[in-house]
């Protein structure tokens, strides 16, 4: 099988790099057809020509994430079957998880029709969870039979298990991420702020939408017990020692814990990158995580948007190396038997296959 991967992404993106590893793990070719123009029109032109070259090369199309537009070019430019790896509603993320757009504007009319343009003229939609799957059912009015789930998985030869370095006595907890709204990190604080007499430690990794926000609430509660930390340039060489040593320091990692429809529909790619990295996870309890997670067995579930559970949830897992011993060793034994990139690959080799046979 020869697949061409097609669109204007990132291939160091998580869900592109494990789905093409993956691919290519499973002896499938890919054919990269990718533009670094900038501009709708110079993308669209680009990619027309690109494209034009290697259209007979290949068996079946799949749009990379960040692709709505790009899916709709490609519904015009191949009768090939295409397969849309969409990851994200734009609609639900710009207008209601980050709340950059107006819900009655007419930029949320043209994201709505955006999502569901992209999603109506495509073979297949690839989705991150099933919870998703059904926000797009119900929100842009489409098929369920249009739609399959592959779960993120992460790069296992990025992310794998490192030695824990001596971080002396204090109880380190790490949360990384870009601090968009889904991530909760103000409940992170919060909880912080609630555990300042204890001996633990906060490191919140990245930059991003509330980062000031975030900022000033550390100012404002005068808390020692966090550090903000920018890992803006965790993609040097090698790839990603930077964040990995971050998480082999912790004794526990955060996942999301956003009051958001989006953080109760997704998965994030941290969630992944704990797992494989074999540390204890600590996350939000919503149906998207109940798809692949147990609580007490691979996670410790709180409260979402509740900063008093998860202070909680905090303490009792430091109070527990077993649990958390538990945790770790569950979560990466999850990791390595259904969500490294050769399996995610397998999964997504025999979709295509299929959505070939019906083409």
């Amino acid at each position: 099988m020869r697949v061409c991967y097609f669109g204007k992404f990132d291939p160091n993106y998580a869900r592109n790099r494990v789905f093409i590893r993956g691919l290519k793990k499973n002896g499938v070719e890919v054919i990269e057809c990718n533009s670094d123009r900038r501009g709708l029109f110079s993308v669209t032109w680009d990619l027309i020509k690109k494209h034009r070259q290697l259209k007979d090369q290949y068996d079946v199309m799949v749009v990379g994430f960040l692709g709505h537009t790009p899916a709709i070019l490609a519904s015009f430019i191949t009768k090939k079957p295409i397969a849309f790896n969409a990851l994200i509603s734009l609609y639900d993320s710009t207008v209601f998880d980050r709340k950059n757009v107006s819900p009655r504007s007419w930029r949320a009319l043209y994201y709505w029709l955006l999502d569901k343009l992209s999603c109506q003229l495509v073979d297949l939609v690839i989705l991150d969870t099933a919870a998703h799957i059904d926000y797009f059912v119900r929100t842009f009015r489409l098929p369920i039979d249009k739609f399959q789930r592959v779960f993120v998985g992460s790069d296992e030869e990025i992310f794998s298990p490192l030695p824990a370095p001596p971080t002396g006595n204090k109880f380190l907890v790490n949360f990384h991420g870009t601090f968009i709204p889904l991530h909760g990190a103000e409940y992170i604080v919060e909880a912080a702020n609630l555990l300042k007499k204890e001996n633990i430690h906060f490191n919140l990794i990245g930059r991003g939408q509330t980062y000031q926000e975030i900022h000033q609430l550390i100012v404002n509660r005068q808390l020692s017990n966090v550090s903000l930390i920018d890992y803006l340039g965790y993609l040097d060489s090698p790839p990603f020692q930077k964040l990995k040593k971050y998480l082999a320091e912790a004794d526990i990692c955060l996942g999301i814990f956003g009051n958001t429809q989006k953080a109760r529909n997704v998965i994030p790619n941290k969630v992944f990158e704990i797992l494989a990295m074999r540390k204890p996870l600590l996350t939000g309890d919503s149906p998207a995580s109940r798809e692949i997670l147990t609580d007490r067995t691979n996670v410790l579930f709180c409260k979402m948007a509740d900063p008093a559970d998860l202070a909680e949830k905090i303490l009792e897992l430091k109070n527990n190396q077993g649990l958390r011993e538990k945790i770790a060793a569950n979560g990466y034994h999850l990791f390595q038997s259904q969500l490294r990139s050769d399996i995610i690959g397998k999964q997504l080799k025999e979709i295509l296959n299929e959505l070939c046979s019906k083409n």
